[in-house]
């Protein structure tokens, strides 16, 4: 298969010669016509099979299959005369260079207070007034220059407009509000009382005023200096009406990598669907990655971006009624945090079976303070304690909260005076906020070169190899980013991952992978809502990433806007907030976000001539490819009664999770009804229940080595909380919980005198060899069945409970009924046929089997796979 050939140099400067132009290009399914970066599958078919380097990489599976269109330059069309936006943004422009030139805070203050907006506003009759106000409320110079970085940008009245001030109304408006909060502050200061040295407030609400307003400096001060990349406050508010002045006009598609510098040469850009490796099809080489990647654990640490408000999910407090972040959602029995680490550990586990070492990756996670985050976040840890893995493994950094700004405008939305409503500003400033926070140097200390970076409400992103054989290939091949992608769901909120090709004004070109968020589709003329539409040929971008460290720092530290990657305005979805009178408000706006995964754009290859096959063997950016429940299943939003659809709610990730489960059981000859489609368990729910804990693999050809044989009816309950465990032709029907507290191995005190996780030490164990099951179950006609909690009604069960290093063993016996077995510390249960159905006996452990358990499975590597063998003391 070949991809139709580009227009020619000639062609694309004759059309756009008079102006400067970006060409946009999508590669098509198929062509006749030879062109550059045609691979026929031919050619990869002869590649060695396992070779184990990069140019194993597969053509896109069917989803992906290489789709070009080409867009004529499309006219920019101004927006509506209303407000100038173009004559504001060459203000501001010129602001902020006047602004980059002062090298002191009261160089700063004079060219700020140059601004015709701070003139006219600060320099009116009401001057000596303004001057008193602030001056009583003990602002510095820094404070005072922020307030006027405030008004010069045009948000004066976020100091004293109020709720629901028409866009027409709002610049006449705007000033009699401040004037008439400041006046109001003047008086305010004027009444203290000072008794005894002390001032005592006459009125409560100026107290308020006085304690929002030192907020809102605070706020001011983080964005001043977080953005100072592109000029703090008044970079903010460029980059906002630039980007507003893009969405104006669904028809402009020529702003995306064009050339900043306003040249008049055209630069062709091409984009096309990116080759890579899909896992499920290269098995051998996929296995051999992931062994690359459990060998390379020592060397990475891993990153969560915590800080987003997931308004979507309306989750709160059962207790309190106060809203709470993604990471506390309660999923499967645990938070979605929880369910971060112990996915994290189980990989652990597995070094730890496979080298016989300990080790712990440090963790690096982004919080916010939306919804209280950065506390709740870090209050779960200390109550967690710290996972067994000791504070000292954990690094946490709180992103900046960003202005919400009105669509029309972009004037910041407030809920009262100095009260802007503020939303964090997308996960892509973890990178600039990382290296401004040390986290980077944080991780060379533990000794580390990549990480890889998941997010919290995608549940099944560790499933099998996917993240193993990421981060194997990017450690193995020194790669600087890479992706873990899969067929993306028509109609999605979700970007795609792209392979760039571009001709640089220097004439250079330029490759590397990168992506596009769904709210850009409209720039390139990417048609939504419709299964064969154009985004159905690119893979998903699911923002599971591998990164090099050292990479992302140098793109951290740059200084300028590539600091602040992929920077967005999404205005298709509403603000929503509650002004100081309890009223709510959806209005039409957004903020300025960066995107994470957009860090690949600092990453492209350049070549002196265009490059026509292979060029994605020779990337500093990879992908590798897998069946989209391996790779991305989100809980991102929470599903209403009348919702027909379960993409990505809980109940619709669950669902994944049982189609893994599937996978996973079926190929050991473990007899289970088939999952249909979604819409199928709508009302029922899923047609079973297994969880599985991550320990008993994570790869899957692990798993499957620890079952063997029997079957689970429809409507049947299978939980596994241990990592040592044998299942020898079980029959299942009806509800089987195995919880050990052990489950991985036992906390000892470490040298700072936090709880360390042994791993291998003193764990729980379970076998079941020729055992049937049979009780009533979970109670699916129970109303208040809530699946994904893993919050159900049972009518009965069999419930084993082990604690400490406690085992329990059932051999050739029926389980009819309601039964709870619960063995403790440093003893093994046997259940063995009897008079009566089964007998049960409980013996102490040995003393040389205490540690170590009186089995376990032996793990070995044998080539490119993994063999386990049942031993025996």
């Amino acid at each position: 298969m070949s991809r139709s050939a580009p227009p020619s140099l000639s062609q694309s400067s004759s059309s756009s010669s008079s102006s400067s132009n970006v060409l946009f290009s999508f590669t098509p399914k198929a062509s006749s016509l030879a062109r550059p970066l045609s691979r026929p599958h031919s050619l990869l078919l002869r590649r060695p099979p396992l070779s184990f380097s990069l140019s194993l990489l597969t053509p896109p599976p069917p989803c992906c299959r290489l789709t070009r269109v080409s867009t004529a330059p499309v006219e920019y069309v101004p927006p509506a005369p209303e407000f100038d936006f173009h004559s504001e943004i060459e203000r501001l422009t010129a602001l902020r260079s006047r602004l980059a030139g002062a090298s002191s805070i009261g160089q700063k203050l004079s060219v700020i207070s140059s601004d015709s907006r701070v003139r006219e506003l600060f320099g009116s009759r009401s001057s000596g007034a303004l001057a008193g106000a602030l001056g009583a409320v003990d602002l510095d110079e820094n404070e005072l220059f922020l307030i006027k970085c405030l008004v010069a940008a045009g948000q004066e009245h976020v100091l004293g407009a109020g709720v629901g001030v028409r866009e027409g109304e709002f610049r006449e408006s705007a000033k009699s509000s401040l004037k008439s909060a400041l006046y109001a502050l003047v008086e305010m200061i004027e009444g203290l009382d000072v008794n005894g040295g002390e001032r005592k407030m006459g009125v409560r609400s100026e107290d308020e005023d006085i304690g929002d307003l030192k907020r809102l400096l605070r706020t001011l001060g983080e964005i001043e200096q977080f953005y100072d990349c592109i000029g703090g406050i008044i970079g903010y508010q460029i980059m906002v009406l630039e980007l507003l002045t893009e969405s104006v006009s669904e028809r402009q598609s020529t702003s995306w990598l064009q050339n900043s510098k306003g040249s008049t040469e055209s630069q062709i850009l091409e984009i096309h669907s990116p080759a890579g490796l899909d896992l499920s099809q290269n098995t051998e080489y996929a296995s051999q990655a992931a062994l690359w990647g459990i060998e390379g654990l020592p060397n990475l640490g891993e990153i969560y971006p915590l800080g987003g408000s997931a308004d979507r999910l309306g989750l709160v407090d059962p207790d309190t009624g106060e809203c709470l972040p993604a990471a506390m959602l309660p999923y499967c029995g645990r938070t979605l945090l929880e369910g971060l680490v112990r996915d994290l550990q189980a990989r652990e586990y597995l070094y730890f079976k496979l080298y016989g070492k300990q080790c712990i990756t440090p963790i690096a996670i982004m919080t916010s303070a939306a919804k209280n985050n950065h506390e709740r976040i870090t209050s779960l840890c200390k109550k967690l304690e710290w996972f067994g893995r000791g504070q000292s493994s954990f690094r946490f950094f709180e992103q900046p909260l960003v202005p919400a700004v009105s669509a029309e405008h972009g004037q910041w939305i407030t809920t009262k005076s100095f009260m802007p409503v503020c939303k964090p500003g997308g996960h892509g400033v973890i990178w600039k906020l990382a290296y401004d926070r040390g986290v980077f140097e944080w991780f060379y200390k533990h000794g580390r070169k990549g990480a890889t970076i998941r997010q919290v409400s995608n549940v099944v992103a560790a499933t099998d190899l996917t993240l193993l054989a990421l981060s194997g290939i990017g450690l193995r091949h020194e790669k600087k980013l890479g992706f873990a992608s899969c067929k993306r769901n028509a109609g999605a909120t979700e970007g795609i991952d792209v392979l760039i090709e571009r001709k640089n004004h220097d004439g250079k070109w330029a490759y590397g992978l990168s992506c596009i968020e769904y709210t850009e589709f409209d720039k390139f003329g990417i048609a939504t809502g419709s299964s064969n539409s154009l985004q159905a040929e690119f893979p998903a971008n699911t923002n599971i990433l591998y990164v090099d460290l050292r990479s992302a720092e140098l793109v951290a530290s740059s200084k300028d806007k590539k600091s602040l990657p992929g920077m967005v305005l999404n205005i298709k979805k509403p603000i929503e907030y509650v002004d100081d009178f309890g009223n709510r408000h959806s209005v039409s706006g957004g903020r300025l976000e960066c995107t994470m995964q957009n860090i690949a754009d600092g990453f492209l290859n350049t070549y002196s001539s265009r490059c026509y096959k292979g060029v994605e063997d020779e990337l500093d950016t990879f992908l590798v490819y897998n069946e989209r429940r391996r790779v991305t299943s989100s809980a991102k939003k929470k599903r209403k009664p009348s919702d027909k659809s379960l993409h990505q709610t809980p109940d619709g990730s669950l669902l994944d999770i049982m189609r893994n489960a599937y996978d996973i059981l079926s190929q050991c000859n473990i007899n289970l009804p088939e999952i249909e489609g979604n819409e199928k368990y709508i009302d029922s729910g899923p047609p079973f229940l297994i969880l599985l804990h991550p320990a008993l693999g994570p790869l899957w050809e692990v798993s499957r080595q620890k079952f063997c044989g029997g079957s689970i009816s429809k409507g049947s309950e299978l939980i596994v909380e241990v990592a040592e465990f044998l299942w020898r032709d079980v029959q299942l029907e009806g509800s089987l919980i195995i919880e050990a507290d052990n489950v991985m191995g036992s906390t000892r005190m470490g040298k700072n005198g936090d709880l360390i996780l042994q791993y291998g030490y003193r764990c729980g164990r379970c076998k079941l060899q020729n055992v049937k099951i049979l009780n009533e179950g979970i109670d699916w006609k129970f109303s208040g069945n809530v699946f994904w909690k893993r919050d159900v009604q049972r009518s009965e069960s069999l419930k084993v409970i082990l604690h400490g290093n406690a085992e329990f063993e059932a051999t050739d016996v029926s389980f009819q009924g309601n039964h709870v077995f619960e063995v403790p510390d440093g003893h093994k249960m046997k259940i063995t046929p009897g008079i009566s159905g089964f007998s049960v006996q409980l013996v102490t452990l040995a003393p040389s089997m205490v540690d170590s358990g009186s089995w376990y499975w032996r793990y070995k590597i044998n080539g490119k796979h993994i063999g386990l063998e049942l031993v025996e003391l």
